[in-house]
């Protein structure tokens, strides 16, 4: 579960007279991540890349083709039917009869969605005119005149026209917004005089369209023209829409069936071949290197030899390649023992080993990065961390619930393997903040799990666990402090363990302890130290009350002994040396083991945070009084009900379902609005908070990440059968 599956690099050797077997069985067995060939035994060994096999270039033709057609017809996977055999001739006449149907169709839609276009952009440019209210036979024509159509300010416009010592005379006809200038120009006076005169007048003009008759009645027609041309297009796109309905699975399938043909035909781009032999290598997890070598062997026979070159250790010795010596012997390229060539370096992909609850995590830690081969991963411990850190932070049973339910939801109603995982995930969070709620006495921030339960049937004073929004409880708040600085120091020392098994098994001991025992020294010395009475009276004393006998976890700790501080002190000091012989440079971040953990006290502040909101919510609706130090919600009965059976309460707030009718129906909307936005800021406070402690504190001691995926060679068919 730490580790990924382990990898074994295989290498497949025969004549090309078997190439085409090979690779049928290679990809009906979906288990050999390929690797490329880079042509380093082109001049030793005289192998180059291998050539597509014959089809190649028409296949991917048709493949193109057909994803041409789904864009066109808008086919997509809910347009699947059963399962279906696609054979070569249905590929050939079938295929192109569609085509020309849908290419046809696609034509006519183009052109008249661009006459659609054309009119509804020459109905917007008639606006004006329609407003302006003149005939378009009388806007132009004239030999001694001049018109614009505009519009802009009247009187700029009109003083630029008085100014202008090109016009004679000229008179101005306007509607609403739209001004038509008729101008006389001068003898000598341009064609452009007129629309000379109105530069700088901040005139917007318009060009005057060739036609007659009333701009209205031009409209009308326009429009017609333009009703005529939806309902043929809505024609067309019923024609394509039942072209879509009729052939979209066959499309499916046959894009399908091409695919896989494309994948087999451009195999060899990947392979080392010589003219009568081919090598192809890759990798599969070593538990299934039995299966694939005997499938092979029972499809193809003794013409093709399969060998186990490599199984990648996830030691120091991890990059130390097996060898092969590859020959040319009659024409058929042998690999054996003992040899010194391998086609590739390449480190195997990774391939996460988790299952069940934890799987979904995966998604969590490879939205960072996929962990490399050779370094642990970590999944398992955000299975672990995660939820508990967002459970803690909200607590609250009926928000719990509501979590898993939408957590369910998404891992049951979608395909897509991300938003199932994003269920996963939030199935988890919902189900740790549920019991958490029950430890916290809570159900939407009301205590009544504590009065039914932890009071009425288990005889505790209170619930096992509290918040601390009340003053009779504000020692819990400073104790959940406390347990967040705990929390950081475990949390990070996992970090910090990780990267030391790492280290240590990829660069051996000695630079595991300088590199991450420096660290685990320098976290662990410095805290003894702080939590010891060394510092005097500088540490908050919550830090030693909390989890004493009569603290809030009484655990009898009230902190280390002083010398035990000391000897703390010196494990620091020794980390920061072995951190200096290792990484001088690192030396400048040596506080981060104290400002890292003291991050995590936002898990305390943001518990308090949300608490907080919920509680002013229900204060809203129900009402609460404080009585000896705590707040009680006025849910039995109203404000006058308190303060005549509490001696000394004082109403925090009356509540607004005790205000009249108009009152409860606000406050309901209050009330549900309310813990609707705590609930969804759960999400965005809470799980940001959790996932930056994820990422940012815990990801960044040890993880790098960069891993490959496994893509074995193959297709897993959804539309197309063999059978």
């Amino acid at each position: 579960m730490l580790r990924p599956e382990q990898m074994s690099k295989v290498s497949v050797t025969g004549s090309k007279g078997v190439m085409s077997e090979v690779i049928e069985a290679v990809h009906d067995l979906r288990l050999l991540h390929v690797t490329e060939y880079d042509g380093s035994w082109q001049e030793e060994f005289g192998f180059e890349t291998g050539a597509p096999i014959e089809g190649a270039e028409s296949a991917s033709d048709k493949l193109v083709t057909i994803r041409s057609l789904k864009s066109i017809l808008g086919v997509d996977e809910n347009d699947a039917g059963r399962q279906r055999i696609v054979p070569d001739d249905a590929l050939g006449e079938p295929l192109e009869e569609i085509r020309e149907k849908v290419n046809e169709l696609d034509d006519r839609r183009s052109e008249l969605e661009n006459k659609q276009n054309a009119i509804g952009d020459e109905i917007e440019a008639m606006e004006p005119f329609v407003d302006l209210g003149i005939d378009l036979e009388l806007l132009s024509g004239y030999d001694s005149l001049q018109v614009v159509v505009g519009q802009g300010k009247l009187e700029p416009v009109e003083r630029a026209i008085v100014d202008a010592p090109t016009i004679d005379t000229y008179e101005i006809f306007s509607g609403e917004r739209t001004h038509a200038i008729f101008g006389r120009p001068t003898e000598d006076a341009s064609e452009t005089a007129l629309v000379d005169a109105l530069v700088g007048s901040d005139f917007a003009t318009f060009e005057i369209p060739d036609a007659e008759g009333s701009p209205k009645d031009h409209v009308r027609d326009l429009e017609q023209q333009k009703r005529e041309i939806e309902s043929k297009l809505d024609t067309v796109e019923s024609e394509l829409h039942d072209l879509k309905v009729e052939e979209g699975e066959f499309l499916l399938a046959a894009e399908e069936r091409l695919a896989i043909d494309v994948q087999k035909t451009e195999a060899p781009l990947s392979f080392a071949t010589t003219e009568n032999a081919f090598v192809a290598e890759g990798w599969i997890p070593t538990g299934q290197y039995n299966e694939f070598a005997s499938e092979l062997k029972s499809i193809v026979g003794e013409r093709v030899d399969v060998e186990e070159l490599e199984r990648a250790e996830f030691s120091h010795d991890g990059h130390d390649h097996a060898t092969e010596d590859v020959s040319e012997t009659g024409g058929t390229a042998a690999a054996t023992d003992g040899g010194v060539v391998t086609m590739a370096n390449d480190e195997p992909p990774t391939v996460q080993n988790n299952s069940g609850a934890v799987k979904p995590f995966e998604l969590l830690v490879q939205a960072v990065n996929r962990p490399n081969y050779f370094e642990l991963d970590p999944t398992v411990i955000l299975f672990l961390t995660f939820p508990a850190f967002f459970g803690f932070m909200i607590g609250d049973f009926g928000y719990g619930l509501l979590y898993t339910a939408i957590g369910y939801f998404l891992y049951t109603n979608f395909d897509s393997n991300a938003l199932k995982s994003m269920g996963g995930v939030t199935i988890a969070a919902g189900v740790s903040t549920t019991l958490f709620g029950i430890l916290y006495g809570e159900i939407f921030g009301l205590h009544l799990i504590t009065e039914y339960f932890w009071v009425g049937v288990v005889d505790l004073t209170h619930a096992p666990i509290e918040k601390g929004l009340s003053p009779a409880t504000a020692e819990w708040a400073l104790g959940w402090l406390t347990v967040s600085v705990i929390l950081g120091i475990i949390h990070l020392n996992i970090g910090y363990i990780f990267d030391f098994v790492d280290l240590a098994d990829l660069h051996g001991v000695k630079e595991a302890v300088l590199e991450a025992g420096s660290w685990i020294l320098m976290l662990n010395g410095l805290w003894v130290w702080i939590f010891s009475p060394a510092l005097g009276d500088i540490p908050p004393e919550f830090l030693f009350t909390t989890f004493s006998s009569e603290g809030v976890i009484p655990l009898g700790f009230t902190g280390f002994p002083e010398i035990i501080g000391w000897a703390g002190l010196g494990a620091f000091f020794v980390g920061l040396a072995l951190l200096a012989m290792a990484e001088p440079a690192e030396l400048i971040e040596f506080i981060s083991v104290l400002s890292n953990v003291l991050s995590y006290t936002r898990l305390a502040a943001v518990l308090l945070a949300k608490a907080g909101m919920a509680f002013a919510v229900n204060l809203l609706f129900f009402g609460a009084y404080e009585h000896h130090g705590e707040f009680h919600f006025l849910l039995n009965y109203g404000p006058q009900y308190a303060l005549e059976h509490y001696e000394g309460a004082v109403i925090l707030f009356p509540g607004l379902m005790h205000s009249g009718a108009a009152g409860l129906v606000g406050g309901l909307v209050v009330l549900v609005l309310g813990h609707a936005l705590v609930l969804a800021l759960g999400v965005t406070s809470a799980g940001l908070q959790a996932v930056r402690l994820e990422y940012v504190e815990f990801f960044g001691k040890f993880f790098e990440g960069g891993g490959r995926e496994y893509e074995p060679f193959g297709y897993e068919r959804q539309f197309t059968t063999e059978d």
